[in-house]
């Protein structure tokens, strides 16, 4: 690179700025004796993506415009600028529009790392002496890569802190969710004296799924909330201790711990249930491949009409959602409309939805409607399967009050 006293103004119709003016000092500036291996530093950039306002396109066309370069480093001082035509980025890109790559070289250059060096008619071409070195050349200059190393540096490591904390949180609210809902399950199946009504309306809104990129500060909240609310479960648990026999509460557990081995877990975090299926551990019959947000014995104790069109019972997963085809046949839901929820909500979902309509055939006028529209719902993180589920559950005590 040889040195220059004023700032490269961009050819034809494009406006300089005072960023490309700053740009092209930083570059200038860069210590002479600064070395740096060029995909190590590509690395590090692609780490640093999102703090630097990039894309993946924009990360594919530097890629390309570093192949230029004929050394594995980049040394300041040295002719650091490539001039490769748009017909070699395109094949170098794998095939990137020229109107692409023409946007993505442009976001390069406002980002700052590469600064534009154009010929008088705006073309790419270098000059040569006698000997063939070149003299001076028109292109994308790559000086400010050398010159940014340690600020890269820098961007990447904040990055990968962030990402740690991020997937911190999201492993301390899934462990939540995981807790709460388990201890709900219990409460309920045991009859424990408890506001769980109160606690499921509470953990419904906290137990939706989260989108791929959420705020660090969203999910410090959620987790906040949710350990508030895992107190306030755990507490029943605590007074319920208070008032048995220590000697008859580890007999009474470690049969319901026997009796509940062929149980499905209280799973709430989707990516949970999908890496059960994908884990290399043997799995049992009873276990099944279809999990759901809810426990199966709860299940069909809200909605024991869907047991009725069973062919051999209901002792998995697998049988409910097998079961629940069959009643969405009965009920008029077409094919689409049960593929549908299974890919919106979970096989496991889906089907405790399909027992729940059964459940209220006589109030639904259209069960496939019905379906579709808590469909919708669920694709916008907007329904679970526990108020139906606690509804339910109180009409069928209610039923057996009376009839008591």
């Amino acid at each position: 690179m040889h040195p220059i006293s004023t700032p490269t103004t961009p050819f034809g119709r494009r406006p300089m700025s005072l960023a490309l003016v700053t740009n092209q000092a930083a570059a200038e500036a860069c210590p002479p004796d600064r070395v740096v291996h060029k995909w190590t530093l590509f690395r590090t950039i692609t780490e640093a993506k999102a703090r630097l306002g990039i894309s993946d396109r924009a990360l594919t066309v530097l890629n390309a415009l570093l192949t230029c370069h004929p050394e594995l480093e980049l040394k300041a001082g040295s002719q650091l600028v490539v001039y490769p035509s748009n017909a070699l980025l395109t094949t170098r890109t794998h095939g990137m529009a020229e109107a692409t790559l023409r946007r993505h070289m442009a976001a390069l250059v406002d980002a700052g790392l590469v600064v534009r060096r154009d010929s008088p008619n705006g073309k790419r071409y270098a000059h040569r002496s006698a000997a063939g070195a070149v003299e001076q050349a028109f292109g994308f200059d790559l000086a400010p890569l050398v010159a940014r190393e340690e600020e890269f540096e820098a961007l990447a490591e904040a990055c990968r802190q962030e990402r740690r904390r991020m997937m911190l949180a999201r492993e301390r609210v899934t462990i939540l969710r995981r807790d709460i809902g388990k201890l709900i399950a219990l409460g309920l199946e045991e009859g424990i004296a408890a506001d769980w009504d109160g606690f499921m309306r509470a953990f419904e809104p906290l137990n939706r799924r989260l989108p791929r990129s959420v705020p660090e500060g969203h999910l410090s909240r959620l987790a906040s909330d949710l350990a508030a609310l895992a107190a306030d479960v755990s507490k029943a648990f605590e007074d319920l201790a208070k008032t048995q026999n220590p000697n008859g509460n580890a007999a009474h557990n470690d049969a319901q711990h026997q009796n509940s081995k062929t149980e499905p877990p209280f799973e709430n975090e989707p990516g949970l249930r999908e890496s059960r299926g994908a884990s290399g551990g043997s799995h049992t019959k009873a276990e099944g491949k279809a999990q759901a947000s809810f426990p199966l014995r709860l299940v069909l104790r809200a909605c024991p009409a869907i047991v009725d069109y069973a062919k051999q019972g209901i002792t998995t997963w697998d049988d409910l959602v097998e079961t629940a085809d069959l009643v969405r046949r009965a009920l008029g839901v077409s094919p689409s409309a049960w593929a549908e929820a299974r890919e919106a909500m979970g096989a496991g979902d889906a089907a405790i939805t399909i027992a729940a309509l059964l459940e209220r055939v006589e109030e639904i006028t259209s069960p496939g409607g019905y379906l579709r529209s808590l469909t919708t719902r669920a694709r916008n993180g907007a329904y679970s399967v526990g108020p139906l589920i606690m509804s339910l559950l109180r009409a069928a005590d209610g039923k057996k009050a009376a009839a008591s």
